[in-house]
């Protein structure tokens, strides 16, 4: 199993100050550059951004920049935006993952409805292909969904975990887990590629060793989260040092 490292809320963080520019300095903290080196450093085994319709967090230097500079596969998440599928296809990650987006949502919060695109994603998908870009849905671990995806020409799923994540027993959470072994077992047995994310944490990550057939699990704001924390002691004592 292998970890995308998912940098959003890196830009998160960053955009809290510079959301009011129309360019963010190169410089800005904390630089994107810096978090991309340390992932990598840490045997990270890919990075993802999502570049969002209305910027909020990740921004177009910021997907050339990991494009340009990065040393591992580049996944991009994205909806199905004619703008951002431009912008897609001109950058050339290794992988998109097409994902629902909404303006009011926090972050990424449903499956995308491929069963309901069935008209518009083949196209989509083709459009992809043809620049060599692998094409990932991030749907729910449902059956219609996930033969839908494969009927597309899609090359995997991202199963999304939310609900396994937020489930609120312990009862709940098993229910949800049954439903992601036996929707990577569907997705695998259509000749889809598995992956998985969406809440998943240091705390629940290892119920993600029963499900078969996972090959990357994209994991982000959990992370981040740690690394402020983990290394804020040190920051301070820097600042400390250098005050003194």
């Amino acid at each position: 199993m292998k970890l995308g490292v998912n940098l959003d809320h890196v830009a998160t963080v960053r955009q809290a100050r510079y959301r009011c520019c129309r360019k963010v300095p190169a410089r800005a903290e904390p630089v994107m550059l810096e978090a991309l080196r340390a992932a990598e450093k840490a045997g990270a085994h890919g990075i993802t951004l999502h570049l969002r319709e209305d910027r909020r967090h990740v921004q177009d230097d910021d997907v050339w920049m990991v494009r340009r500079r990065g040393r591992l596969p580049f996944n991009l998440e994205m909806a199905l935006h004619p703008e951002i599928v431009r912008i897609a296809l001109k950058v050339g990650p290794e992988e998109v993952c097409l994902v629902p987006e909404r303006r009011q949502e926090v972050t990424t919060e449903g499956g995308l409805d491929v069963a309901g695109m069935a008209s518009a994603l083949p196209a989509a998908i083709e459009r992809f292909h043809r620049k060599k870009i692998r094409v990932s849905l991030f749907v729910a671990p449902d059956p219609r969904q996930l033969r839908a995806s494969a009927a597309a020409g899609a090359d995997c799923v991202e199963l999304h975990t939310g609900a396994f994540a937020g489930a609120a027993s312990a009862s709940a959470r098993k229910r949800e887990a049954r439903r992601l072994v036996e929707g990577a077992r569907l997705a695998h047995s259509l000749g889809l590629q598995v992956n998985a994310g969406h809440g998943l944490s240091y705390d629940n990550v290892k119920w993600m060793r029963r499900v078969p057939h996972l090959d990357t699990l994209n994991i982000g704001h959990t992370i981040v989260s740690r690394a402020i924390l983990a290394g804020l002691e040190q920051a301070v004592r820097e600042m400390l040092r250098l005050m003194r």
